[in-house]
């Protein structure tokens, strides 16, 4: 039988975010032996993050893990979507809001702008999904793997476009034009 991993469930986005990096388990399984001084065999931490045979995955290896992935090419941008789906599942929703330019935007007015234009390309996106998703009254897993990533990067979406618009009033303000 063949799991079906989701990108809602912490220890599955975990799983495969270490999964996706290069070296995979064996990679992580060496960097966690090395950093803690404590051997942990691939298969036991395989294990850990899939939470078979009685394993739990703690906090501290889990950001350990996001550590590692951070090091490797493009893992930053996945390193810690399990922490994103924890805290959901807890009833907190968190984003991870890539930095400003140093300075900010030559023109935050103009960056806000393209902004809601990409803030209403997505909500076409979501739209699109969430009628696919509802036809018929229900959703799956499957459903729900499609429309959240979109709904969270809707809500990155909007907090950059809360920082333009809270730097633009501050240059003017300050009696900066643009």
């Amino acid at each position: 039988m063949t799991y079906r991993y989701t990108n809602t469930d912490w220890r599955d986005v975990l799983y495969n975010s270490v999964r996706r990096t290069k070296g995979g388990v064996v990679a992580a399984a060496g960097f966690l032996t090395e950093r803690r001084g404590v051997s942990i065999h691939p298969e036991r931490l395989r294990k850990k993050l899939r939470g078979l045979d009685g394993e739990s995955m703690d906090i501290e290896m889990a950001r350990l893990l996001s550590e590692w992935m951070e090091e490797h090419e493009g893992g930053a941008e996945y390193a810690r979507d399990w922490l994103q789906a924890l805290c959901a599942l807890e009833g907190m929703h968190v984003d991870s809001v890539p930095a400003a330019p140093v300075g900010g935007w030559k023109c935050e007015a103009a960056a806000l702008q393209s902004k809601f234009l990409d803030i209403s390309m997505l909500i076409g996106q979501i739209a699109g999904v969430t009628a696919e998703t509802v036809a018929d009254g229900s959703i799956s897993q499957g459903e729900a793997d499609k429309l959240v990533p979109l709904l969270r990067d809707a809500r990155v979406i909007l907090h950059r476009m809360e920082r333009n618009a809270l730097r633009a009033a501050e240059g003017v303000s300050e009696g900066r034009s643009g």
